[in-house]
């Protein structure tokens, strides 16, 4: 299928389910349904001395058009993203360009394909650059380092502007680590790290996956990147299909963006599965990065109760 053409499809879909809002309350059905899924993975992994406050997780049900049921287990809890916030980046991107502030680029949409499909942090800093007009480099004084902070900012306050609340996007994810002006900001400012929660991650793959996030074609242009395949045979154990995937049945289709690090892993899926339910579910997951069964767990328990 043709990139043109799977963009064109998606946009239908989106269009049909059209008219989603995130419920301002947690729905008792979701909630048992989530509050069983968190304790039940506790405690199979109770010998691996996971605890209840390295989980968390948050559930959107989209079955149905209208206000979206949901519910979640410390979604409110900020917690470093990893390559999660790469979502954010995306949708910011997106929006500078139907503003006009960026120009569309073939060098553009190669770095958003990158960012979002291999998660490649190179690319990443490419775009942030762009969104923030800031660059890495050597330290700068103290009075350039404020300026040049206050627009590295920029996708923070964008975020902020839409009532999402504890959602930090100003700094670039790194392998080996930050150096120079990048290393600088992170000592003399507040918070050290980006930050998400599961209710605003989820807020917003609801908001792409409903052709709700700027426009509905941006929204299907997105949706197109974060397609996984459940059933790649790619041998890394860390695709990112492989996050959730494994614990999707057979004609699941599945749109995601993982994020990893040594101490974090993380799932941001929106499913829809073959008995015709929908949903969002994000999982964060911290100080058991090895342990790829956690979000598994949780997955397999949230698509009996939603199969159900």
């Amino acid at each position: 299928m043709s990139p043109a053409l799977r963009v064109s499809l998606l946009l239908v879909v989106v269009c049909v389910c059209g008219g989603f809002s995130l419920a301002a309350t947690p729905e008792p059905r979701l909630q048992a349904m989530v509050d069983h899924a968190a304790q039940s993975t506790l405690e199979k992994f109770s010998a691996q001395k996971l605890l209840p406050t390295q989980l968390a997780l948050t559930l959107a049900d989209l079955s149905s058009p209208g206000v979206a049921p949901r519910a979640s287990v410390r979604g409110d809890v900020p917690i470093y993203p990893a390559s999660v916030i790469k979502l954010f980046y995306l949708a910011a991107t997106h929006r500078w360009l139907e503003d006009g502030k960026l120009t569309d680029t073939p060098e553009l949409r190669r770095a958003m394909k990158d960012m979002i499909v291999d998660s490649s942090n190179d690319a990443t800093h490419y775009l942030i650059d762009l969104l923030t007009g800031t660059t890495s480099g050597p330290e700068l004084s103290d009075s350039e380092i404020k300026v040049w902070f206050e627009k590295r900012s920029a996708v923070t306050r964008y975020f902020s502007g839409l009532d999402y609340t504890d959602v930090i996007a100003s700094k670039k994810p790194w392998g080996d680590g930050p150096y120079g002006r990048e290393s600088q900001a992170i000592r003399l400012f507040e918070p050290k790290s980006n930050m998400l929660t599961t209710d605003a991650t989820a807020r917003l793959l609801v908001e792409i996956g409903t052709g709700k996030c700027i426009t509905a074609t941006r929204s299907a242009e997105m949706m197109a990147l974060l397609a996984r395949d459940i059933g790649t045979k790619d041998s890394d154990p860390d695709n990112q299909a492989k996050f959730s995937g494994p614990a999707l049945p057979a004609g699941t289709k599945l749109w995601s963006k993982a994020g990893w690090t040594s101490q974090t892993r993380h799932d941001a899926i929106y499913v829809e599965l073959p008995g015709g339910a929908k949903f969002v579910l994000v999982v964060f997951t911290t100080d058991h990065a090895n342990e790829r069964e956690i979000i598994r767990t949780v997955v397999r328990t949230v698509v009996e109760g939603m199969s159900g």
